[in-house]
């Protein structure tokens, strides 16, 4: 079972339907449908642990979703529990009723207040009500289901490698196009102006990625030629039917020259503005920023590491990569620091690395010693500073005994600040 929930008490059937609020028969008809297996005894009694509570969780979560046993059953076969996933897909469903309660409630009090100033309802208003009355969860659930369904791990299958040729084309996806294409028997995607990637076969027509959770599906017409496909990521099935291969160059062609004149994307003004109220409101949408992106790359990296060997030059790339995340993650966490390191490399790269420049430091302090003066005088140059002025000014007030907590007044910028101030 993922999630380290520890094995510790072992409940009766009776004892876990009561703490649970079902029923003895119920927990038996799970056990039949394969979706639960509770230890036995030498009494040929049934104890339900840790493990069977958690998959019991998930089946009332995908219960309350509408499916049914045998469809729960198919979907959790040769799984483990997965606790981190089913409160995740709980915390959707309940964060999406939680917006539909305050936005029902925000019209209620709304006519309650226009009612209390002794003003008539409209029927429009009357209609809003009604309609919003009548909302059911449906559409949450539905969009719940497909992520906790869009999130399973998947396992890669054996097909027939001539059917690739039949995927192999172009499809139009809203304003984007998918171009899919064979490669040394393998089978690959790639979105508008996105990187490609490979996916993976679970069935006929149906493929998965490894980078992210997503799938693609196939579909055919009535003559059993691939028509089209439909991309299943984040809760949402998008169509995208097939097209010539002229309709996708012009998308691209239109993208490649927008990004060439540095022209918008439409409405931009208006997504800025979003994020900067909702940053103003205090909601910003952390969803859609750095870090989901940091976590897919990663997850991508580790996949593409498994399959190729380490000591390859790719290999030994991502082992680099993955072997440093802590430090590539360092912007998420501390907004002094920049996402790309590549201008402070270059601030403090240009004396020439190892060769006879090197061969001062002596050992790995040295080195680090000589990182550290590098930093100065690359500090130094960006304020506009002279490097060999500050530095003599730098030891004479050490020597000349400045205080440590006062550290600040020694750095490249309040030394610029104080010769240009008047003496």
């Amino acid at each position: 079972m993922r999630n380290d929930i520890k094995e510790e008490t072992w409940l009766t059937a009776a004892q876990c339907a009561k703490r649970i609020g079902l029923t003895v028969r119920a927990l038996r008809l799970y056990e039949q449908t394969g979706l639960i297996r509770p230890r036995r005894t030498g009494k040929n009694w049934r104890l339900y642990g840790a493990n069977e509570i958690a998959r019991l969780n998930e089946i009332l979560t995908l219960k309350r979703l509408g499916l049914s046993l045998q469809h729960i059953a198919r979907l959790l076969a040769g799984q483990a529990a997965d606790l981190d996933r089913m409160l995740s897909m709980q915390n959707l469903a309940l964060q999406e009723q939680l917006g539909r309660t305050q936005h029902s409630l925000a019209i209620v009090d709304t006519l309650r207040t226009k009612i209390a100033a002794g003003a008539p309802l409209s029927i429009e208003e009357l209609l809003k009500l009604a309609k919003d009355t009548n909302m059911t969860d449906i559409s949450s659930d539905t969009i719940a289901w497909r992520r906790y369904e869009q999130a399973r791990p998947r396992t890669e299958q054996k097909i027939d490698l001539t059917l690739y040729a039949e995927y192999e084309g172009y499809y139009l996806l809203d304003r984007l196009a998918y171009v899919i294409t064979v490669r040394d028997g393998c089978l690959f995607s790639r979105l508008t102006g996105q990187a490609e990637l490979e996916i993976f076969p679970e069935d006929i027509d149906r493929f998965f990625y490894k980078a992210v959770q997503a799938q693609l599906a196939f579909t055919r017409d009535e003559n059993g030629s691939v028509s089209g496909l439909v991309l299943h990521q984040n809760g949402y099935e998008q169509a995208a039917p097939r097209v010539e291969e002229s309709v996708v160059a012009a998308l691209e062609d239109k993208l490649a020259e927008r990004i060439r004149d540095k022209r918008p994307v439409e409405n931009s003004r208006a997504l800025l503005k979003e994020i900067i109220d909702q940053h103003q409101r205090g909601e910003p949408d952390y969803e859609r920023m750095s870090l989901p992106l940091v976590d897919a790359f990663f997850t991508w990296i580790a996949a593409q590491a498994s399959r190729v060997s380490r000591k390859s030059d790719l290999g030994k790339a991502l082992t680099y990569m993955l072997t440093r995340q802590e430090g590539f993650r360092l912007f998420l966490d501390d907004g002094h620091v920049d996402i790309d390191s590549n201008l402070v490399e270059n601030a403090i790269r240009r004396p020439a690395m190892n060769r006879r420049n090197a061969l001062f430091a002596g050992h790995d302090e040295g080195g680090r010693n000589w990182a550290r003066f590098a930093s100065l005088i690359g500090t130094c140059k960006m304020n506009g500073v002279e490097p060999y002025a500050y530095l003599c000014d730098l030891f004479t007030r050490l020597a000349n005994g400045h205080l440590a907590k006062d550290i600040d007044a020694l750095m490249p910028w309040a030394y610029a600040a104080r010769i240009k101030a008047p003496q």
